[in-house]
């Protein structure tokens, strides 16, 4: 390897929302920014979480020095309770992500054995040949930073997602000035966040929600339900403001939030005033025009409190009219028919369901085109590459940077991509290994393509299992073949398909007088069966030979 080169490296977020985390190495050095989750795309049936392949840094653990992340959400988190298991380096987060990775560790029972640090504003660390220095940056949670990392070759920038709010709901807008210093110093290479780049303008504020969910709730005569994400403290904080402005109580429902909520009161995040929060116990007695519910499952996640309200299942809280319902979230890609499942079945229960394309209920908490601009002028780099999004925006968010003719060169990367880079040049070395690991139940990486591409076969042409009896001691078949048929036709009305399939087996190892080998017999049922149900039916339902011997 040549010494003299910084290597960056995405192992998730580019060409895809969610599962961030990129690599910056030099020499035998590594540390790495985020470590998030993403959730799976339709096609990924039976899939619960996606996470980074992090099998290049397990090849090189001894040379991992530190994991920064820049905030709370999932997708810059919510793999490191899957990571850490496999390789235990420090992690540093500023107090409020610190908080929320806290409480995820602790449910994995990794709290213990992880070195989580609490990195402030103001703080630098020195992890190898990389000081690190957090820059505030406004974003939908509170305590979100970008990372200016210094290397021997120059200063990175990565941005972290942020949007130019000039009124966030906790004060904390995006450091432009120390972005300018920055700048001045001279920047090497800008890693900028691209999830927006297809929007013209800027972001609106966080204030138009919280004014927004205030008249909702001024004018509501029932229950306002609000789901949000667990992690999005600010929106939980706009929803107390507006419950304490109307004389309402909060009632906190959904494992996730309430164990967010208690940490972030705890540590002074939340301003919740006294006796504001109603208990399981006093819920029943509490007039419906004086109560708010801040609950999870604005993704629509099956197991989620709302989608259980949704499905008149949830423990304590039974949607009836009048009742209204705000999601203050945007669907992420990939969960749209679960949230429109949810929305359609809170309508048919009499709700009255806001969302952010009929209502001011959720701003964006990414930068569009005209803030990504501010950035690019301030920083002034000399490579960029954009980062955190699918390949329409990233290749976007370069012309965009193209357009301000300030002589920076850009690069798209994809995961697995490696751009190499020295104080005056860059270039792309060889790929690594950086494919999609899929979380399934207790399962982290057993699952792959082929497993997925069998569950797809199986979804939509279902599939025909041939039970065949061999004679232990000549190896040929003994008796008629039993067919079971799942997912492709009823069996019930379909006993002449199922008849002549069973004829079709028997003509297919007709001549075998000698003592057949399983395999070929796998080999030649599976071919004839399949053949045979296609010139049938059109399909190809999953063909499944089992021998049993007697």
């Amino acid at each position: 390897m040549n010494q003299q080169r910084l290597r960056v490296i995405p192992l998730g977020g580019l060409g895809e929302i969610g599962k961030n985390m990129m690599l910056f190495e030099y020499g035998e050095d590594i540390i790495a920014v985020d470590c998030g989750l993403m959730f799976p795309a339709e096609d990924m049936l039976g899939v619960d979480l996606v996470i980074p392949d992090v099998s290049y840094i397990i090849d090189n653990r001894k040379n991992l020095r530190a994991i920064f992340i820049t905030h709370g959400h999932e997708d810059h988190t919510g793999a490191l309770p899957y990571i850490l298991r496999q390789i235990n380096v420090p992690v540093y987060a500023t107090p409020l992500a610190h908080g929320l990775i806290s409480v995820k560790l602790k449910e994995s029972r990794l709290l213990q054995s992880t070195d989580l640090r609490e990195f402030r504003l103001g703080e630098k660390a020195e992890e190898g040949p990389f000081p690190v220095e957090p820059f505030q940056v406004a974003h939908s949670i509170p305590d979100s930073v970008g990372y200016a990392i210094r290397t021997p070759v120059g200063t990175c920038i990565h941005t972290g997602d942020f949007k130019l709010d000039h009124t966030p709901v906790m004060g904390q807008a995006t450091d432009l000035s120390r972005l300018a210093q920055l700048g001045e110093e001279g920047v090497l290479l800008l890693l900028g966040d691209s999830t927006y780049a297809e929007v013209p303008g800027y972001t609106p504020s966080e204030q138009i929600v919280g004014d927004s969910i205030f008249r909702l709730m001024a004018k509501a005569d029932g229950r306002v339900i609000v789901a949000t994400f667990a992690s999005l403290i600010a929106r939980v904080q706009q929803v107390v403001d507006a419950a304490e402005e109307t004389g309402r109580r909060v009632f906190v429902t959904g494992r996730s939030m309430i164990d967010n909520v208690n940490m972030a009161i705890e540590r002074g995040y939340l301003r919740v005033p006294e006796g504001m929060l109603v208990s399981v116990r006093e819920l029943p007695n509490v007039p419906h025009e004086k109560l708010a519910i801040i609950t999870t499952g604005s993704q629509g996640e099956p197991t989620s409190a709302l989608t259980r309200m949704a499905n008149q299942d949830h423990q304590h809280v039974k949607i009836i009219e009048g009742d209204t319902v705000i999601l203050s979230a945007s669907a992420v890609p990939g969960n749209e028919a679960l949230v429109h499942r949810t929305v359609d079945n809170l309508f048919k229960l009499g709700a009255n369901v806001l969302y952010n394309r009929i209502a001011d209920v959720h701003v964006r908490g990414h930068a569009a085109q005209e803030e990504l601009k501010v950035i690019q002028t301030l920083v002034k780099p000399k490579f960029f590459v954009p980062v955190h999004g699918e390949y329409r925006h990233m290749m976007l968010h370069a012309r965009l940077a193209e357009s301000l003719n300030q002589g920076t060169e850009t690069f798209i990367l994809t995961d697995g991509d490696v751009l190499e880079l020295t104080a005056d040049s860059a270039d792309f070395g060889d790929r690594i290994e950086a494919d999609y690991v899929y979380v399934d139940g207790l399962g982290v990486g057993d699952i792959d393509h082929v497993v997925l591409r069998d569950r797809k076969h199986l979804a939509s042409d279902g599939m025909v299992v041939v039970i065949l009896a061999m004679d232990k001691q000549t190896g040929r078949v003994a008796g008629r073949p039993e067919v079971v048929s799942r997912g492709f036709v009823d069996m019930d009305e379909s006993d002449d398909l199922i008849e002549r399939t069973r004829e079709q087996v028997l003509r297919s190892l007709e001549g075998a007088d000698h003592i057949v080998e399983w395999g070929a017999v796998h080999t030649q049922v599976k071919e004839a069966v399949a053949k045979f149900l296609y010139d049938e039916t059109r399909r190809r339902p999953m063909v499944l030979p089992v021998a049993m011997e007697v």
